[in-house]
């Protein structure tokens, strides 16, 4: 991003000179009037332009099967380039961590190519290093993922190594412990990270104590006692193929595209899930809990409250609401903050929804001594959302940029398998695809005011601050925030209810 507004200001400069250099009529007097300091009204003004006619979606067709074994598979036929992606879902993340064992989900998913079947770490990346291919895993709150992309000829390849690492990882004891170090590495960079921590304390303000709440990348204790038996059980209990989906994107016919999970996958043992338990994320509260970093020049700003699963059905009014609020294509915070305020470099919200919640939260950063103003801006901006009817051209210009942007997500076979394998895992409809355009269309201003006003909640937000507390905490009464927490960011615990790390006991 640097870089290419160092390039737009190089082209601006170059430009202005251009037109300062050129004997045009009048140009004299303009640059004698600016020297006198009259004003000029007579630039032509434009606003910016229209955006283009809206390209037809044309979503490749597709098939539904399952497996003996549960394994349920969608194949789309995509030709347009001789590749093919084979994307794998198992229905765990770190949600389903067990109590205690905080990072379960994430490390598992990144032992499973450490080392799966006859092959090492690697073993696997050599391999498909050599075809040209890519072969990675991961784990999000709900699931966990393993996915390929590889040349049509490497197609036997990618399920032979992609069965490997799903049905037979070998979690080698060196493997882990390299792994907990690195993660355990990662959690003392985040630890002293505004941005991270931030991000950290506003979910687990706004979830509580449910798995959305709780730190997914783990804990130094909880990754420190993490055994091979606990990943074991762990994949034995959910990497099954009834817990599962696949996706098989691109050049490939439906027959051959069975054959090979017929093949690899047709072995593959179903096994009892375990049911989920969860605590009910608490009732949005006002709560302020301000993170002192002494060494800090700018105030990490979060805001926002407990939202909607993404099975609700007003997810499509609900998810423009709050692009109009923080999103692309409108983004009212960016404007007040940034182009009429100057307060910032940046500010968004954004609506995180998951199966069992979701959370809308909006986030910036400003100079220290801002931190007050920008503050209470962003929460004006919650609650003028909430009383106001959002004006037509600004709706328009947030679906013009949701349905600009759709087709963008369909032009290549492992985007096209993400879309349909979210529509699978959150139990909706793989046939409303096509109809995205439309469905974004239908949300008029009406219902964006009605789900603002049962939707937002300007009184009950929760807000985190992370910067040098001396410096701004003074200012906070005065806009409505003097009731505050104040934590020094070494002292932060995720795990405790009022986010303070215990003091060690005094030796008797």
């Amino acid at each position: 991003m640097r870089l290419k507004a160092i390039a737009t200001l190089v082209v601006f400069s170059a430009l202005t000179a251009l037109v300062a250099a050129q004997a045009v009529p009048g140009s004299a007097s303009l640059r004698q009037s600016a020297a006198q300091g009259v004003r000029v009204n007579n630039w032509p003004r434009e606003g910016p332009p229209r955006p283009l006619p809206a390209h037809p979606v044309v979503f490749p067709p597709y098939e539904i099967r399952k497996l003996a074994n549960g394994l349920q598979v969608v194949l789309v036929s995509q030709n347009e380039q001789p590749s093919i992606s084979v994307r794998l879902i198992i229905r765990a993340g770190a949600a389903q961590d067990p109590k205690d064992k905080h990072g379960m989900a994430m490390l598992t998913a990144t032992l499973l190519d450490q080392g799966a079947g006859h092959r090492s770490a690697a073993q696997i990346a050599d391999t498909i290093d050599f075809v040209g291919g890519a072969l990675g895993t991961g784990a999000g709150s709900d699931l966990s993922f393993v996915n390929a992309v590889v040349m049509k000829d490497s197609y036997d390849l990618a399920l032979e190594l992609m069965a490997d690492v799903v049905q037979r990882p070998t979690f080698a004891p060196d493997e882990i412990e390299r792994q907990r170090q690195q993660a355990l590495s990662a959690l003392k960079v985040s630890a002293d990270d505004p941005q991270a921590v931030a991000g950290q304390v506003i979910d687990r303000l706004i979830y509580g104590f449910h798995p959305y709440g709780m730190p997914g990348g783990g804990t130094a204790a909880s990754l420190a006692s993490l055994t091979r038996a606990d990943f074991v059980d762990y994949h034995k209990n959910y990497f099954v193929p009834n817990n599962a989906l696949l996706a098989v994107v691109g050049d490939i016919g439906a027959a051959e595209a069975m054959a090979g999970l017929e093949k690899y996958f047709g072995g593959w043992q179903p096994g009892v899930v375990p049911g989920q338990v969860a605590t009910e994320p608490p009732q949005p509260t006002k709560r302020v809990i301000v993170i002192d970093k002494k060494d800090a020049v700018q105030t990490e700003i979060r805001v926002g409250h407990i939202a909607i699963p993404r099975k609700h059905p007003d997810y499509e009014a609900v998810d423009q609401a709050v692009k109009i609020l923080g999103g692309e294509g409108a983004n009212r915070l960016q404007q007040v903050l940034r182009s009429q305020r100057q307060l910032t470099y940046g500010a968004s919200a954004d609506l995180d929804t998951y199966k069992m919640a979701g959370a809308v939260i909006a986030e910036t950063d400003t100079q220290t001594s801002n931190t007050a103003e920008a503050l209470r801006i962003v929460v004006d901006e919650f609650s003028r959302l909430q009383r106001e009817r959002v004006h037509d051209e600004e709706l328009a210009g947030a679906q013009d940029y949701m349905v600009g942007h759709f087709p963008l997500t369909l032009e290549v076979p492992d985007a096209i398998a993400t879309q349909v394998l979210n529509q699978l895992f959150y139990e909706l409809p793989v046939d409303d695809l096509p109809k995205y355009r439309e469905r974004v269309l239908r949300v008029t201003p009406d219902e964006i005011q009605r789900v603002a006003r049962w939707f937002i909640r300007p009184a009950q937000l929760s807000v985190v601050l992370v910067g040098n507390a001396d410096a701004f905490v003074k200012d906070l009464k005065g806009v409505g925030f003097g009731d505050y927490e104040r934590i020094a960011i070494e002292n932060v615990d995720l795990l405790s209810a009022d986010f303070q790390r215990a003091a060690p006991a005094r030796p008797e």
